[in-house]
C-alpha cells in the first residue's frame, strides 16, 4: 500500500493518532533521521 494512500487515512481513523513525516527518510530511519523519530517518540509516549 502506498504510504500517500494509508497514512493519512489511518491517522484520521485512529483515535488520538499524530502522522509525522520525515522528508527524505528510508524505510528503516537510519542515522539523523533515527535520532529525529526517537526524539519524537518519547515526546509522543510522555504526552
Amino acid at each position: 500500500m502506498p504510504f500517500a494512500n494509508s497514512a493519512p487515512k489511518t491517522a484520521e481513523l485512529l483515535k488520538d493518532a499524530e502522522l509525522t513525516v520525515y522528508p527524505g527518510a528510508p524505510h528503516g530511519l537510519f542515522g539523523a533521521h533515527e535520532q529525529e523519530f526517537n526524539t519524537d517518540l518519547l515526546a509522543f509516549a510522555r504526552a
